[in-house]
């Protein structure tokens, strides 16, 4: 993703090689200001980023202005993945504790393009792609391709066909949108003939194996403040208000410390371990492959249901390093622990709530009103610090 955005002239040196004496800045920062933002999405990153400046000790300075002459480089809150290393590197984001997302060395790595391989060593694929990722993370992942060209893409349903059900996804949509189910070669090639070739050609389109009745887990880690956080939970789906089935939050649980201590934990059912361990591969395989990456803000949606035949199956559909769906669930796991240094997890759960809403009193409300776009819609998260343990 390409931005308008220029780093703000330094009279001797960029941000990343300048001293940081003092306090800093936390500013939310638009990636693309061209791109179109929902006044919910910038509302709720708005209300994340004063919360993280207490966490952070930082001042909340409101949206980045490049004219502003900021003492320090600010601290990010950025509204997409960083896909601009050297960008990142000119506005002082050297690493985790300078921005709540990630930065990655080339666009595609943001996308759900990075998931599949591609049908085979000629395929079009972007610069900077590391076949070995496919490799690495084979068996943590589900049957499918990323393609890059539509003659790439009827090659790769068809494959797919050959076992069952293909599920055809753009790259960037957010929430489940804009994916179509395909049982035959003649519905395969309807949808990707209606699609952009430039379109594909620049951001890909991935065809997977579909699941009938997934259950879809969210597993993720945060590092703010010296902290490290890591979770795991359940997803649900909800009707927005055109009706499409859409995410809808997530009931999560969170631990002090990294993925491996969410593995630690005792009494956890087999498929949800399994869940667990295919996201941290899936993470490992991206920071040994693909050299610049990091992010303080990692989620990783992890989908088990029934495959072809009934078999059962369960693979990382897709990651994400920037403000979430349970960034509220984030967030408030961090406020907990940061008050009481000797609690070790706690359970949350976000809602996202189309049309009319009842949000309970004691909920931390990130977001409520009526979006000009998406209509009423309500984002909250219910923090429950007396859970068992997990």
């Amino acid at each position: 993703m390409k931005t308008a955005l220029r780093p703000r002239p330094a009279a001797t040196a960029p941000f990343a090689t300048q001293p940081l004496p003092g306090p800093r800045s936390l500013v939310t920062w638009s990636l693309d200001p061209a791109a179109y933002c929902s006044a919910h999405e910038h509302a709720t990153r708005s209300d994340f980023a004063r919360r993280l400046a207490v966490l952070t000790g930082c001042t909340y300075a409101g949206d980045y202005d490049e004219r502003q002459p900021y003492a320090t480089a600010p601290y990010f809150v950025p509204s997409n993945t960083v896909t601009d290393a050297g960008l990142g590197q000119a506005m002082g984001i050297a690493g985790v504790h300078d921005l709540f997302g990630g930065v990655v060395p080339h666009p595609f790595i943001a996308t759900k393009a990075i998931t599949h391989p591609l049908t085979g060593a000629g395929a079009p694929q972007p610069a900077g792609w590391n076949p070995r990722f496919a490799a690495n993370i084979a068996g943590s992942v589900l049957a499918g391709f990323s393609c890059f060209s539509r003659a790439e893409a009827r090659r790769a349903g068809r494959t797919l066909l050959g076992a069952g059900v293909v599920r055809i996804k753009p790259v960037t949509a957010t929430g489940g949108r804009g994916q179509i189910v395909a049982h035959s070669a003649d519905a395969l090639d309807r949808c990707i003939d209606a699609m952009d070739e430039a379109d594909i050609a620049s951001h890909g389109v991935v065809l997977e194996e579909n699941l009938e009745r997934p259950v879809t887990f969210s597993v993720g880690q945060v590092v703010v403040a010296r902290m490290v956080v890591s979770y795991y939970g359940r997803q649900r789906l909800v009707r927005d208000n055109t009706g499409e089935e859409v995410y809808g939050g997530s009931d999560l649980t969170l631990v002090r410390g990294d993925f491996e201590a969410l593995l630690a934990a005792t009494g956890l059912a087999p498929p949800l371990r399994h869940a667990i361990d295919q996201a941290r591969r899936y993470h490992r395989a991206v920071t040994d492959c693909y050299p610049g990456f990091f992010a303080s803000r990692t989620n990783y949606d992890v989908a088990q249901g029934a495959g072809q035949g009934g078999a059962w199956r369960s693979g990382v559909l897709e990651q994400s390093w920037r403000v979430g769906g349970a960034t509220g669930a984030e967030i408030a796991a961090l406020e907990s622990f940061h008050a009481d240094p000797a609690r070790a997890h706690v359970r949350a759960s976000t809602f996202e709530v189309y049309g009319p809403a009842a949000v309970p009193a004691h909920a931390i409300v990130s977001y409520q009103g009526v979006d000009p776009q998406v209509g009423p819609l309500a984002k909250y998260t219910l923090l429950n610090l007396h859970a068992d343990s997990p």
